[in-house]
């Protein structure tokens, strides 16, 4: 904890320093998860989608993996409406980073499907998504890639005048009621931002029974669908020619059913504090050094039916994060950053105070990691390196379960523009990553998922190789895009079941409630691609955008890996003129029988179309934009292979929303 506050105060005072009341000059920062800031089309290590604007307002959902769960490369794990993880490339839970801007979300929503992720899309400004190796820069566990959230609630620019966006939109699968807004001002030399959102949700329709091969199941509604969540978050930055220094704080709230034969729900509470800031040229050579500091109180109670509490989850997290960047070297542009983290997470039994399922444990990691890049003739280079140490000490247990793991990761790669808008890139990367909590310690039975999850405290660190290949077509009305990748994980983790049944003590009992699930290590291998083209995506008039992607993952000798995505082909159409925008999207899954060997149901195939209009114009000074769209308009059955209800959760039948927008 001392080293945190010294890094916090060094970075303060340091600004601090270099303070000028009458400086006049501001310099507009732009937050990303790519330490050089390229775009799409440069990211070397990192196929990346960059959702912003009017995009990413068309497909929010009421979980980030419903937001996200159609990208390409990208599914979810569906499990209910409150929560749903996005997946990358078949890899999901601790292996898939999520960040609010550039820092971890200190949820435990990497610990089970049924936990939601603490952040909330209606508010963000832009969500990027990195698929590749580079992401591992923000953490050894990065080995799928992340996902960045990204809402400015730190402003990095002055506003002379006051600008915001406000939202409101009725949904009728579900009776959604949602409203959220975000204003961004400016007093002097202090930049001002304030966000909030409220969402409510009903019990979901779905097209037929949730569960196909049981008579008994509901039928026509979800039951134990339902959320209700809110936020409320405010930032300030003093903002001046050396650089800018801020502060946010957040609070979140979420309300939602998991929808299992036990109906239980989830209270969900996170509050939330953020530094950070930025000196320009703090040394010769040097462009710029930016530090974050985080703070996060995250708690949530999973209740039964009744509303009796059955288990308490807390999570507390302090990370650090400071980076050095530097232009020109002769001819190289990098960052260089140190980054530290401790958490302490406890589940404790609501009735007896006991550590329920897995123990409380603290978590503690320092890592410091480069990145550089360079051009080389027509090949744009880059390389980097992460050097970390992670600890994990669990509570009531003998201190030879004190687990320590010193961890290394690499990647290196180019891309070559062979002719002028076509390029062709190449990387490699390794990266290890420490077994989770909950994989070491778990030793109980899960609600939830009906599981009793024994872990293994002799886990070791998961080794990646991973091998990319991209080719694309990056300028003109006409683009396109080719992403091949193998990535062979040595001691990969995995829960592996054989349909034991126990009660809730671990006893063998043919009729009981939980399955037994043992935490596993085996190599695995995982390997796809993607394909997309697109032709005038984001211009005016009419556009079109046919894409692919598929995914397998295997265990040596075992196997194919649970839980793994359905191969999908899609195409969008569009068309844009003045005001009016309208939109149809089209995405079909393949039958997916490619089980694991304690796997049994095979996921049909499904086709969702969606459909969006918009209208636009001004009124008093501000933009107003109506919307209609359409989800699900075939009222398919749709059921996720990646999501451990798929059997008896579908995902919500055909839905109209309708909703206004302002932008002022």
């Amino acid at each position: 904890m001392q080293f945190h506050r010294t890094i916090a105060a060094a970075a303060v005072l340091s600004a601090l320093a270099h303070c000028n009341a009458n400086a006049q000059a501001i310099n507009t920062v732009t937050v990303t998860s790519n330490p050089l800031g390229n775009g799409e089309d440069m990211q070397v290590l990192t196929p990346a989608k960059i959702l912003s604007g009017p995009e990413l307002r068309a497909k929010i959902g009421t979980s980030l993996g419903e937001t996200l769960g159609n990208e390409l490369g990208v599914s979810a794990s569906g499990f209910g409406a409150g929560a749903s993880r996005p997946i990358i490339r078949g890899l999901e839970g601790p292996r898939v980073k999520i960040l609010q801007n550039g820092m971890g979300v200190a949820d435990v929503s990497s610990l089970s499907n049924d936990h939601a992720v603490a952040s909330e899309s209606s508010t963000a400004q832009q969500i990027e998504i990195l698929r590749g190796p580079a992401a591992l820069l923000y953490g050894s566990g990065a080995i799928g890639g992340l996902i960045n959230v990204i809402d400015n609630r730190i402003p990095t620019v002055l506003n002379k005048k006051i600008t915001g966006e406000a939202e409101l939109r009725y949904g009728t699968v579900n009776q959604e009621k949602s409203g959220s807004f975000s204003v961004d001002g400016s007093s002097g030399n202090i930049g001002l931002h304030v966000d909030g959102n409220s969402r409510e949700t009903g019990n979901y329709d779905i097209p037929g029974k949730a569960n196909l091969s049981d008579p008994a199941s509901a039928d026509g509604k979800l039951p134990s669908s339902f959320t209700r969540s809110n936020s409320l978050a405010a930032g300030a930055s003093l903002i001046q020619s050396w650089g800018y220094l801020g502060a946010a704080v957040q609070t979140l709230n979420d309300h939602y059913g998991i929808p299992t034969a036990e109906k239980s729900f989830i209270d969900l509470r996170q509050n939330r504090l953020d530094l950070e800031g930025q000196l320009n040229s703090p040394l010769k050579g040097f462009d710029s050094l930016k530090f974050k500091l985080s703070g996060t109180d995250y708690q949530h109670t999973e209740k039964a039916e009744d509303g009796t509490p059955v288990t308490n989850f807390k999570n507390k997290m302090l990370e650090s994060r400071i980076v050095l960047s530097h232009a020109n070297w002769s001819g190289w542009q990098g960052s260089w950053g140190l980054q530290t983290e401790q958490t302490k997470f406890s589940a404790l039994s609501a009735a007896s105070g006991r550590a329920d399922t897995v123990p409380s444990t603290k978590s503690t990691s320092v890592a410091v990691f480069a990145l550089e890049q360079r051009q080389f003739g027509d090949v744009l280079g880059s390389a980097g390196v992460r050097l970390e140490n992670v600890s994990r000490e669990p509570d009531e247990i003998s201190a030879l379960a004190h687990r320590n793991f010193n961890l290394y990761s690499a990647s290196a790669g180019g891309l070559w523009q062979f002719t002028p808008g076509y390029s062709a890139g190449l990387s490699l990367s390794l990266a290890q990553r420490a077994p989770a909590t909950e994989e070491l310690y778990s030793a109980g039975p899960h609600e939830s998922t009906a599981t009793f999850d024994i872990g293994n405290i002799n886990m070791k660190k998961e080794i990646s190789h991973n091998l990319e290949f991209t080719l694309q077509k990056s300028t003109g009305l006409l683009r396109w895009k080719l992403n091949a990748f193998i990535n062979q994980v040595d001691n990969y983790i995995y829960g592996h079941t054989d349909g034991t049944k126990v009660d809730g003590e671990g006893i063998p009992q043919a009729d009981a409630e939980f399955t037994l699930r043992n935490w596993s290590q085996a190599t695995a291998k995982i390997r796809g691609g993607e394909a997309e083209i697109s032709y005038n995506h984001l211009g005016e008039g009419f556009s079109a955008r046919a894409f692919a992607d598929i995914s397998r993952g295997t265990l040596t000798d075992l196997g194919n890996l649970p839980l793994q995505p359905a191969t999908r082909v899609g195409f969008d159409l569009g068309f844009k003129q003045g005001a009016w925008r309208t939109s149809l999207n089209v995405l079909h899954a393949q039958r997916q029988d490619r089980l694991a060997s304690f796997e049994n149901y095979v996921t049909p195939s499904y086709t969702r179309a969606d459909a969006n209009l918009s209208y636009s114009h001004p009124y008093q000074g501000q933009q107003i934009t109506w919307f209609l769209m359409a989800r699900n308009l075939l009222n398919q059955d749709i059921r996720l292979s990646t999501s451990i209800l798929r059997e008896s959760v579908p995902q919500p039948g055909r839905s109209f929303i309708a909703g206004v927008r302002t932008s002022f």
